[in-house]
């Protein structure tokens, strides 16, 4: 009997003091490429606050101990691409969440799928992202609406919310994300009876565009679809209205920062975007994110954020779910995706693990942007 008192203490000792390790829990590196330097920084801190929130989230109810790796991509292609090698063949990351713009994503992607990594944006609207030459990629998939449902969408808002009937679209030639929703913008305008008058690009270093704006003004559009960045989008849009120009400015969801208006001032007052998201919807998952973003980092969480939660969370509660935390358990149940109730919206993956789900229109007044419509797919 003393014996078995005596096995049962040192037991009792073992567990309380020296066996923590039993419950430790399995450690999991994600990587996250965002740009947090360079021309689109503000996009990229948004970016890391909310992937550092899903974690921190993650951590106090999930299975297992995530190790994040965070890397700077500085909007740059090449970097990106540096970036994800990295990631997977020296830090043997699980998965990558990101990159925000389409530019950096592409290349991305490639270099995920060939290694079978599982990557998900929560941002990059370019079809190239999920797809090559028509085939599907099948380890990528992104929380966003693609391009073309985006340009279609502006531009039926052009035509029937907007009224105008001539457009003129002004874009970066060397813009994966800007050259893609230049043409389907365009497209859908003129099948829908509108008439683009001006098709006019320019390059990434550009700062000086009276030349093609010029050329514009001679064939005076009602509306001026500029789908570039805030940064571009505020200089161009200076510009235009310098010269006289008087058509309704539209473009897309890289208008969504606050520097929009710093930079832009009054020249981008009342000019339309397409989003993904508005604080001003009325939602519960979106005010309690909203509440706990405004809490934690002192700002109304942007598109960027709100994107890039919904694509971390959403890999994470894959990982809980798969029977085994790999790439081929975690990209199986990735593809079956449905009706997610993210703080963007409802979505599901489609084949191609495009998120599918509805477009905000958004006007930029002077206090901010203000909700104007929601259009479902």
């Amino acid at each position: 009997m003393k014996k078995a008192v005596h096995i049962s203490l040192m037991l009792l000792v073992v567990c309380l003091f020296g066996g923590s390790h039993v419950f430790a829990k399995e450690i999991i590196r994600i990587g996250l490429i965002t740009p947090l330097t360079g021309d689109v920084k503000t996009y990229g801190e948004s970016a890391k606050n909310a992937f550092n929130m899903a974690i921190e989230e993650y951590a106090k109810k999930g299975k297992y101990k995530i190790q994040p790796i965070i890397t700077d991509d500085r909007n740059d292609p090449t970097e990106g691409a540096n970036a994800a090698l990295k990631l997977i063949t020296q830090d043997r990351v699980v998965a990558i969440i990101g990159p925000v713009t389409s530019k950096v994503a592409i290349p991305v992607s490639e270099i995920a799928n060939a290694n079978r990594i599982p990557m998900i944006s929560g941002t990059a609207t370019n079809p190239k992202v999920t797809t090559s030459d028509g085939k599907r990629k099948p380890y990528v998939f992104r929380a966003c609406y693609i391009d073309p449902f985006q340009g279609t969408i502006g531009a039926r808002f052009a035509l029937k919310q907007v009224k105008r009937k001539t457009a003129a679209v002004l874009y970066d030639v060397g813009n994966d994300y800007s050259k893609g929703l230049a043409e389907y913008f365009r497209s859908t305008f003129t099948k829908g009876g509108g008439t683009v008058v001006a098709y006019e690009c320019y390059q990434k270093d550009d700062v000086d565009f009276s030349g093609i704006i010029t050329k514009v003004g001679t064939k005076r559009p009602d509306v001026i679809y500029i789908p570039d960045y805030y940064n571009k989008v505020a200089l161009i849009a200076k510009q235009v209205r310098e010269k006289g120009l008087k058509g309704v400015l539209v473009g897309g969801d890289g208008w969504d920062s606050p520097e929009l208006l710093k930079i832009g001032g009054n020249a981008v007052v009342g000019g339309y975007f397409t989003n993904h998201y508005s604080p001003d919807r009325k939602d519960p998952v979106a005010e309690d994110f909203i509440k706990k973003y405004k809490a934690k980092y002192k700002v109304v969480p942007d598109t960027f954020a709100a994107l890039k939660y919904d694509a971390t969370m959403i890999f994470l509660k894959a990982l809980d779910e798969a029977k085994k935390p790999n790439s081929q358990e975690i990209v199986k149940l990735l593809g079956t995706l449905k009706n997610y109730k993210g703080v963007t919206g409802n979505m599901s993956f489609d084949r191609n693990g495009d998120a599918v789900k509805s477009v905000v229109i958004l006007r930029v007044d002077k206090g901010g942007f203000k909700y104007v419509t929601t259009v479902n797919p």
